[in-house]
């Protein structure tokens, strides 16, 4: 009869039901029967009450930079120390190293936090969007920690390869800081020929378009971009501008760069903050590169009224200050757009509504 207990489980008594699993996500989408979970005990609704949400958010926040950074520079790693070896590693597989680590990370961590992961994008929604200032400092700091953590962690894991790549390097007359080195492993270096002023040029344009991407995503007006999409076009996003622009330096993020750059200090020297003058650049221009990247996005291609009607957000005065604006402008709340504006959304919808 095998099992008594299981036998007599009267949650798992209805042979067409899926057992409990990752195809618990299929109740989103399909309807199926799926053997009820176990009840939640008190304990455990007294443990979460108790637990603080300002650490549950920035462990989310640290641990989310950790799952990013910790795939991306162990691609980085193979690459670097095998570079002889094309079958370890290409900056294809540093890109999409990248891009998965950001699809999960914001998959795993975003519920707890919002899945910031990026200085620039904490403070950007703390200036455009009425995120707390006061959670800003702790959010930055998390970042910064979980990404220091990824860097401890590759260097352990990898120890034994990147202890003999220092040792040649040495031999050969090499720096362990600089493009190629073992530090460079862990965060970026331009070569000496490079001039600070295109390096910010390039990491400045770099990170406004990842800034107007992540802002189009994170858009409840934006059709084109659901939230089961979103992690995989913002981790996107980063992929291409790698598989663009890594060749002659970039960053993209204040935490990946100082969390592992201070772990590449530690083990390499403080050549990895002096080096061509650079750090500055790779730890500050996504900063204001990002605040300015969102600003362009919310005055030029916000449309609040779309988010409002569509039950988003609503006017600061209610409905009242609604009604107002729409009898000041004479603006239906179904608005009159020309045919050639509303083609896409249009033919969106309908693909929607048919599937």
């Amino acid at each position: 009869m095998g099992d008594s207990n299981s036998s007599t489980d009267m949650r798992r008594l209805h042979t067409n039901e899926i057992e409990l699993g990752l195809v618990e996500a299929v109740q989103q989408h399909i309807s199926r029967n799926i053997v009820a979970a176990k009840p939640v005990s008190q304990r455990r609704l007294d443990w979460e009450h108790w637990r603080p949400r300002w650490l549950r958010e920035m462990i989310a926040e640290a641990v989310g930079v950790y799952f990013y950074v910790f795939p991306g520079i162990g691609a980085i790693a193979a690459l670097t120390i095998n570079k002889a070896d094309a079958a370890y590693g290409s900056l294809l597989q540093v890109g999409f190293a990248f891009a998965l680590g950001i699809a999960f990370a914001i998959i795993t961590c975003a519920p707890v936090s919002g899945g910031h992961f990026n200085p620039a994008v904490t403070l950007s929604l703390a200036i455009w969007q009425g995120f707390p200032w006061k959670k800003v400092p702790r959010y930055i700091f998390a970042q910064i920690f979980g990404s220091f953590l990824a860097g401890l962690m590759m260097v352990g894991l990898y120890w034994q390869q990147l202890s003999a790549f220092a040792d040649a390097t040495l031999a050969a007359g090499g720096s362990l800081t600089g493009p190629g080195s073992p530090a460079s492993t862990l965060c970026s270096f331009p070569l000496p020929s490079q001039s600070l002023g295109h390096l910010f040029l390039i990491e400045w344009f770099v990170d406004a378009y990842i800034g107007i991407l992540i802002w189009a995503c994170l858009d409840p007006a934006n059709p084109f971009v659901s939230p089961s999409m979103a992690p995989f076009a913002i981790g996107l996003v980063y992929a291409a501008n790698i598989w663009a622009y890594a060749d002659i330096t970039i960053s993209t993020n204040l935490a990946r760069d100082l969390g592992t750059r201070m772990v590449a200090a530690i083990f390499y020297g403080r050549g990895a903050f002096t080096y061509h003058s650079y750090s500055w650049i790779a730890i500050l221009v996504n900063l204001p590169a990002t605040i300015f990247a969102t600003g362009f996005y919310e005055f030029v291609m916000r449309d609040s009224l779309k988010k409002i009607a569509a039950g988003h957000a609503s006017h600061e005065d209610g409905d009242d200050g609604l009604a107002r604006h729409l009898t000041k402008t004479g603006t239906a709340t179904t608005r009159s757009v020309p045919a050639m504006e509303q083609g896409y959304t249009t033919a969106t919808d309908h693909a929607v509504k048919n599937v």
